[in-house]
């Protein structure tokens, strides 16, 4: 971004401090200046002069031998005796009475400045006549590409209020007396305005404490006269990419070269000259940061002009030369028939302005950055005007820029001007944001620069850049100018005190804070405890993607249509959010069994997102905290994988220091998480007071086939929420371990196949409650005959631990005689 500072005192109303400093400031407060271009460098030597006699060259025929007035300006020249200086011009309209431009001896050829050896002119005879210097084309002070004559100055070429002058500086008379800051594009990749000059002028005016005033112009409601004599129609199909369209037909413009300042002013700003119609839309685009276009309106098919998406396989030859093949997702401008230009990217050849233009149509539009950004990048085509566009430019500036940009070109208004824009929103300047609907205090403000600004002192900063502040006795109500796109949140405003204020002069301390520790973090505690007691455990942590391709969720028999599919998916494999974590860990199973691991188990604490949890305030998706395991064994192992996953999950409970149980399921689950599970052999887990947690169980068949999967293997899926109420109420008191050891006794209970696992169990935590130790039941097998299919043995493991002493028989004995006794009662058990 080259920032011209002739430009920006211009728009300014005090003096800039000398380039070192203001570069030192810039580069603090605004953005990384990466080169200090020195224009009066290059073109101080060049002279304006008037050329008083022209003859021809005695032995050359397309040579002249001039005599210029320099006024004197330039010392040690040889001279006649009426003080003119003799230069011969091999130029065709070199002609007496014209003003030109002098390069004398010993200066350099604008054009070759930059190069490695410098074209330095001398005094040298040309076909024997001496010449001094030379009169200057415009390809030689690089101002244009012509090279077909001299610059001749006419009085329109001569900025306003300025007199050609014999010996006037050619740099100083035309603004090139000038330095050139090129600062680094991403240093405002989230300004949009200031890819301006306007809005630079505005951000420097700020950093020095100075009040800034946008141009009349710019920052009022534009009310537009009729016109007519041409017929234009304007439609714009896409307004949800396109917001504002608003073109105006012009007639009877003439084609030109710009006035030799305009052309000057766009050379200092990084820009070539081309026409004057041209000249005007850049010099536009250069100063407010918003592009236009100009159409030749005898080209449009039609008399129409507007916006819409091209169709898969159109074309379009560009400016540039080449041709395009277009796809369905390029937002394009087309006429009557068909394209005519990439949108906010390049012009099409087709509608080029040329000198044989009569009738023009002005179009100034705005349009998404994330659309053009994917279509540059398909095409790799990228532009000035992209760039802009590229950052997000406000909608609001269009009216203005258009109506400046219609006072520049000449010729005559012809139709009305049409706006074909997504709401009226979009052409009122005055629709500002205001930041946050509570105000924002200074003591916000202070606590985060450690500052101590007052609340007027925060509005006067804030002022200079044209934001609009209402105090009050509870803080600032602050409006964002609509240029500030990236004007948020508070915090933007913390920011922007902070940067305008200077951050070099913010007070040198440490903010102070409480050194009262901060409370844990509920949710993270319980995620560092699940991976302590799953890894210990065995299991192996994993994380995969929250996208998954839709063929993991149709193999988990999952409902597709439940899960959001992303408009812009990282890669064909990435399409939709996943609704549960468990098909990612699925899909990881078969290729470790492939790896030669026989027997493993994988857990990962994730998210899901489904429609059926809907959206959150910030209007994107809810998720929902899973941490889902899975088991899978090669070969079969002692149990069924049932009792494996089971094992994990209560391994997991008990470190987890709560208390969770396992019911069956006793009516069909629909929900996404059982949507893989084999729900006759799986159960609920849920609190002791009936909260739902999660499911464990084994798989479908059609799953294990789909995602081929070892027959050995189950799953268990826990929502994190429901983990964390009830990890929050665990019992944290301490419990030393016992110092006496621990005896243990198996027991095996024959009883009926109808009698489930958790109806024994829960039999069995009562039988041992109360009797002054601490007991723990542990499943061994469960063992069914295949001549006995109504009968079936199940064997535990019961450990004895006393706190007090070192147990023995007869404290052993009453406690195996009441479970045997109660498990007889109950369910006519049998000890085996």
């Amino acid at each position: 971004m080259k920032v011209s500072l002739n430009l920006i005192k211009q728009l300014i109303n005090f003096e800039l401090p000398p380039v070192d400093e203001l570069v030192a400031r810039v580069n603090q407060q605004l953005g990384g200046v990466e080169e200090v271009i020195d224009l009066k460098a290059k073109y101080g030597s060049a002279r304006i002069v008037r050329v008083v006699e022209c003859a021809k060259h005695p032995d050359a025929d397309r040579l002249s031998v001039t005599k210029i007035d320099d006024g004197g300006a330039v010392a040690d020249v040889p001279r006649d005796e009426g003080g003119l200086v003799q230069v011969v011009c091999g130029a065709p309209n070199v002609h007496a009475d014209m003003w030109a431009i002098w390069l004398p001896p010993k200066s350099t050829v604008p054009a070759s400045f930059d190069d490695d050896k410098p074209f330095v002119l001398d005094a040298r005879p040309l076909r024997g006549v001496l010449s001094q210097g030379m009169l200057a084309a415009a390809d030689e002070l690089a101002i244009g590409t012509d090279h077909e004559g001299i610059i001749e100055i006419h009085e329109h070429d001569v900025p306003a209020g300025v007199e050609l002058t014999a010996g006037a500086g050619f740099a100083e008379t035309f603004g090139l007396d000038d330095y050139v800051l090129d600062i680094e594009n991403k240093m405002f990749t989230h300004r949009p305005d200031c890819f301006g000059q306007l809005g630079v002028a505005r951000e420097i005016a700020g950093i020095f404490h100075q009040q800034f005033t946008s141009p009349e112009w710019y920052n009022v409601i534009q009310e537009f006269a009729g016109g007519d004599g041409l017929e234009l129609e304007i439609f714009n199909e896409v307004t949800e990419v396109v917001p504002v369209f608003s073109a105006v037909a012009i007639k009877n413009i003439e084609v030109r070269p710009s006035p030799l300042w305009l052309q000057c002013q766009l050379v200092a700003m990084g820009s070539k000259p081309i026409n004057n119609i041209v000249d005007a839309t850049n010099y536009m685009m250069l100063l407010t940061a918003q592009p236009t276009h100009a159409y030749d309106y005898d080209k449009l098919r039609g008399s129409t002009l507007g916006a819409r998406l091209a169709r898969a396989g159109e074309k379009v030859s560009l400016l540039n030369g080449k041709e395009y093949e277009l796809t369905a997702d390029d937002i394009v401008i087309a006429d009557g028939e068909g394209v005519i230009g990439l949108a906010g990217i390049m012009g099409g050849v087709d509608t080029e302005v040329s000198d044989s233009t009569k009738n023009i149509v002005l179009e100034c539009a705005n349009f998404d950055m994330y659309a053009l950004r994917r279509t540059a990048m398909r095409h790799g085509i990228f532009t000035d005007a992209l760039t802009r566009f590229n950052k997000g430019q406000s909608p609001l500036q269009n009216a203005a820029v258009l109506k400046q940009l219609m006072s520049m070109v000449g010729g005559v208004q012809a139709s009305e001007v049409f706006d074909a824009s997504s709401s009226n929103e979009c052409i009122m300047p005055d629709a500002i944001h205001r930041v946050d609907s509570q105000g924002v205090s200074n003591e916000f403000v202070n606590e985060r620069l450690g500052t101590n600004f007052s609340n007027d002192e925060i509005a006067d900063i804030l002022r200079r850049t044209e934001f609009m502040v209402e105090v009050d006795e509870s803080g600032c109500e602050i409006y964002s100018p609509f240029w500030r796109t990236d004007i948020e949140l508070p915090e933007d405003i913390v920011e922007e005190v902070g940067r305008l204020y200077g951050f070099d002069k913010l007070p040198r301390q440490l903010p102070r804070r409480s050194i009262k520790p901060a409370p844990k973090n509920v949710r993270r505690e319980l995620k560092n405890a699940v991976r302590r007691s799953l890894s210990r455990a065995g299991a192996n942590e994993v994380l995969t993607y929250s996208f998954v391709h839709e063929r993991i969720l149709k193999n988990a028999e999952q409902d597709v249509t439940q899960a959001y599919k992303l408009s812009n998916a990282l890669s064909p494999d990435l399409q939709y959010y996943r609704l549960t974590v468990l098909p990612s860990l699925l899909d990881k199973v078969h290729a470790n069994i492939k790896a030669g691991h026989d027997e493993f188990a994988l857990f990962e604490m994730g998210k899901g997102h489904g429609k059926m949890h809907g959206l959150g305030e910030d209007g994107l998706p809810e998720a929902s905290q899973f941490t889902d395991i899975v088991y899978a064994a090669k070969k079969p192992a002692a149990g069924a994988p049932f009792y494996k996953i089971r094992r994990l999950v209560e391994q997991l409970v008990h470190d987890l220091g709560t208390k969770l149980v396992f019911k069956p399921i006793e009516e069909e689950l629909t929900f996404p998480v059982a949507a893989p599970f084999d729900q006759s052999r799986s159960a609920l887990v849920e609190t002791t007071d009936g909260m739902f947690i999660g499911i464990v169980g084994e798989l479908k068949q059609s799953v294990i086939k789909s995602f081929k999967l070892p027959t050995y293997v189950a799953a268990a899926s826990l929502d994190m929420a429901g983990l964390e109420t009830v990890y929050a109420k665990r019992d944290s008191h301490y419990q030393p371990l016992s110092r006496y050891p621990s005896t243990s006794r198996d027991i095996s209970l024959k009883l009926p196949t109808t009698i489930r696992y958790q109806q024994l169990l829960q039999t069995l935590d009562e039988a041992v409650r109360d009797v002054g130790m601490e007991v723990r039941i542990e499943p061994l097998t469960i063992y069914q005959s295949e001549h006995e299919a109504a009968q079936k043995t199940m064997t535990w493991r019961l450990t004895f631990t006393s706190l007090a002493r070192t147990l023995v028989d007869n404290d052993i004995t009453p406690v195996m005689q009441r479970i045997e006794q109660t498990t007889k009662d109950r369910w006519g058990a049998e000890t085996v």
